[in-house]
C-alpha cells in the first residue's frame, strides 16, 4: 500500500512530538564520543515544502510547528527542536519542514552513520536527491524487512526509528514483529516507535503490545490534541514509544508535555499521558 504521502501532514502536531523526542534521543547518544547509527525504517522524502503543494491542502502545520514558531516562552529542550527547524529556514519564513532524516543529519557527527529506507517511489527519489553527497545509505525497500540485516550495528550503539503510515492495519503487527526480531539481535539498542491515536482497535492495542516486549525499560508518551470525532474518523493525537530510553527522557517530557498540551491543544480534551518502566 503506497498511497500515503507524508507531505500532506508535514509539521503537524504529530511531527512536533515525534521529532522533539527524536532530537532528545540523538542528543543523548551524542554525549559519548563513540559512534552510533541512525536507522530510519520509513524515512519519507526527507524534507517538505510548507508554502506550496501537498502541505497547503490541509495546512496541518498550522496546528503544529506554526504554533511554536514565534513563541518566546519555549521550554529549553523544545527550543532546541524549534531551532533546528529554523535552520532550514534561514530567512525566518516558515517554508520548509525537515523530516526525521534531516533532524538526524543535523545532529550527527563525522563518526556516526545513517541508514534510510523508503518504499514509495516518489518519496524515495526525493530522499535520494535530498541526501546526495551526504554519505547516507539509502534504499528503496521495506524498512521492516531490511532492519534485521543491520543489527547489531558495528558500534553497538543505534537509534532505530519506526513510523510507518499505519494505513494498512498489518503495519501494527509488523512493528511488533520487527521489534521482537530486533531485540533478539540487538537488545541494547534504542528503538523509537511513533503511533497514531485513532478510534480503531489496532491503534489502541499497539502501545499495550509494546509494553509486553522483553526489555528492562520503556517509555510511552502520547499527546491528545482534540476530542475523538463523533464519526469515529481522524487522528486525535499521537504517541512515541521508546524501548531502552535514556534515563533523563522522562523528566524532560514531564517539563515539556504540559506546554505542548497548552499550545497545541485544540479543545478542552487536550491532554498527555506519560508512563515508564525502569530496570531499577
Amino acid at each position: 500500500m503506497l498511497s500515503y504521502r507524508h507531505a500532506f501532514h508535514a509539521g503537524n502536531h504529530a511531527d512536533v512530538l515525534k521529532h522533539f523526542v527524536e532530537v532528545e534521543l540523538l542528543g543523548y547518544l551524542a554525549k559519548k564520543d563513540k559512534a552510533y547509527w541512525y536507522i530510519d525504517t520509513h524515512a519519507g522524502a526527507g524534507c517538505y515544502e510548507l508554502d506550496r503543494g501537498y502541505a497547503l491542502q490541509n495546512a496541518e502545520y498550522e496546528t503544529g510547528i506554526a504554533r511554536l514558531w514565534n513563541r518566546d516562552d519555549l521550554p529549553g529542550p523544545l527550543e532546541d527542536y524549534v531551532r533546528l527547524v529554523k535552520e532550514f529556514n534561514p530567512d525566518g519564513q516558515m517554508r520548509l519542514y525537515p523530516g526525521s532524516p534531516f533532524f538526524a543529519q543535523k545532529m550527527m557527527r563525522d563518526q556516526d552513520r545513517m541508514r534510510l529506507f523508503e518504499m514509495h517511489p516518489s518519496d524515495s527519489e526525493s530522499l535520494t536527491e535530498n541526501f546526495s553527497g551526504m554519505g547516507a545509505l539509502i534504499q528503496r525497500s521495506d524498512g521492516f524487512s531490511a532492519l534485521k540485516a543491520l543489527l547489531p550495528p558495528p558500534p553497538r550503539r543505534a537509534l532505530v526509528l519506526m513510523d510507518p503510515p499505519y494505513e494498512d492495519k498489518e503495519d501494527y503487527r509488523r512493528v511488533v514483529s520487527a521489534l521482537k526480531e530486533g531485540l533478539k539481535r540487538f537488545p541494547s539498542g534504542i528503538y523509537a516507535v511513533w503511533y497514531p491515536r485513532l478510534q480503531r482497535v489496532e491503534a489502541g492495542q499497539l502501545p499495550e503490545q509494546l509494553k509486553q516486549l522483553p526489555v528492562k525499560s520503556w517509555l510511552d508518551v502520547s499527546l491528545k490534541v482534540q476530542n475523538e470525532s463523533d464519526e469515529g474518523f481522524g487522528m486525535h493525537g499521537s504517541g512515541m514509544f521508546v524501548l531502552n530510553p535514556p534515563w533523563n527522557l522522562h523528566a524532560t517530557l514531564q517539563q515539556v508535555m504540559p506546554y505542548l498540551v497548552k499550545i497545541l491543544g485544540q479543545d478542552a480534551s487536550a491532554s498527555f499521558v506519560l508512563e515508564q518502566k525502569t530496570d531499577a
